[in-house]
């Protein structure tokens, strides 16, 4: 176990969260106010196009096409993986699916703090769903902390824990393409997920994949697999 890494990475979260909570430090609420309005001037009648990539990219589509490349990363990286194969990953997969419902439930319940998206902020905002003909998602009530970028974030360190060189920046270009979409349509403010997704991130993550649980968890997980394997395949010789 990695102590001072952890404590490092937690310093860091607490970091974020304090330069956006502070009072009198407007750095965040510039940041999110530019990069929002930036975005949203783009969206009109005149940009029939772009309207229309800006909604695909926040279709339900999209969000199943995230997924499924999350899983291509890990069969990729179990093809690379000389270690253990499908079987050690499929026990990652597995832990950081348990992670992620932990943390999901955390947020839930133990996250006080809500704001709504800049698009439902703003009254004078431009909505892409009324230059489209089809189902997209572009506000939201509660906005923070990101969804998205909470679970991509969470796919990305295990990557990062787990993987090889390649499979790592993969994981960090897809927590990109999972995340920017909500922000350029303004469903989300950037702070969103630069605070509320990544801090939650650095706090949570290091005490999983810093420490032993992870890869105990894991490797358990892998050997319940394989003695299923064994199980079945002896159950059927037999037979």
């Amino acid at each position: 176990m990695s102590i001072n890494r952890i404590l490092l990475l937690n310093a860091l979260g607490i970091g974020l969260l304090l330069s956006w909570a502070l009072p009198g430090f407007t750095l965040w609420t510039h940041l999110d106010d530019g990069v929002f309005w930036f975005f949203n001037h783009t969206i009109n009648a005149g940009n029939p196009h772009w309207d229309a990539v800006l909604a695909a990219l926040n279709n339900r589509k999209y969000d199943a096409l995230i997924m499924l490349a999350m899983l291509a990363i890990m069969a990729w990286a179990s093809k690379r993986d000389r270690q253990g194969g499908w079987r050690r990953w499929l026990g990652i997969g597995l832990t950081m699916l348990v992670t992620a419902a932990l943390i999901n439930e955390f947020v839930r319940h133990l996250v006080p703090y809500a704001h709504p998206s800049p698009t439902v902020a703003f009254p004078d905002a431009s909505l892409v769903s009324r230059f489209v003909h089809f189902a997209t998602k572009d506000q939201a009530g509660n906005s923070f902390p990101g969804d998205h970028g909470i679970m991509a974030m969470i796919f990305a360190g295990f990557m990062l824990s787990f993987g090889d060189r390649v499979t790592r920046i993969a994981s960090l270009i897809l927590v990109v393409c999972a995340v920017t979409p909500r922000i350029m349509v303004g469903a989300h403010w950037l702070s969103d997920v630069l605070v509320g997704s990544l801090s939650i991130a650095l706090l949570l993550l290091p005490w999983v994949l810093c420490t032993p649980l992870a890869r105990r968890s894991s490797a358990a997980l892998t050997g319940l697999v394989e003695r299923g394997i064994v199980a079945y395949r002896t159950r059927r010789f037999r037979g």
